[in-house]
């Protein structure tokens, strides 16, 4: 049994980054498919597809490279978790490597960017950071 599935995801992105890989594969669910859409509207990754609907879906994920093949991705990490929620309001999110990197927000309206959470002025759980 897996207890922290959206951690699982960050690792496996990780592992595949590290190795050189252009894209992975992990499960999905409706949470992960959020936060991959936050990341490729914060142009992190190239795109994902959900290969199938259901309980035993799994996305793709491609990844995005830099002019001379260097990763835009240069570290995935976990914020809060299951056994210590970590909630932020608007004034108290993370600044990611003085705005170099974000971070992605479990709010009522949705999975955000700490800069789309500004914008709108809401908080909420900050689920992880990358940069």
């Amino acid at each position: 049994m897996m207890t922290d599935p959206i951690a699982d995801m960050l690792t496996r992105m990780r592992n595949a980054l590290m190795s050189g890989a252009n894209n992975c594969v992990v499960p999905g669910s409706r949470l992960k498919v959020a936060i991959l859409d936050t990341m490729k509207r914060e142009g992190f990754i190239d795109r994902y597809e959900v290969a199938a609907t259901g309980p035993r879906s799994a996305v793709s994920i491609e990844f995005r490279f830099g002019p001379e093949g260097e990763r835009v991705i240069t570290s995935l990490a976990r914020f809060s978790k299951p056994g210590c929620r970590r909630y932020r309001s608007c004034a108290e999110l993370p600044k990611v490597r003085g705005g170099l990197g974000i971070a992605v927000v479990s709010t009522n309206q949705g999975v955000l960017s700490d800069r789309e959470c500004r914008q709108r002025k809401v908080g909420g759980e900050v689920l992880c950071t990358i940069d």
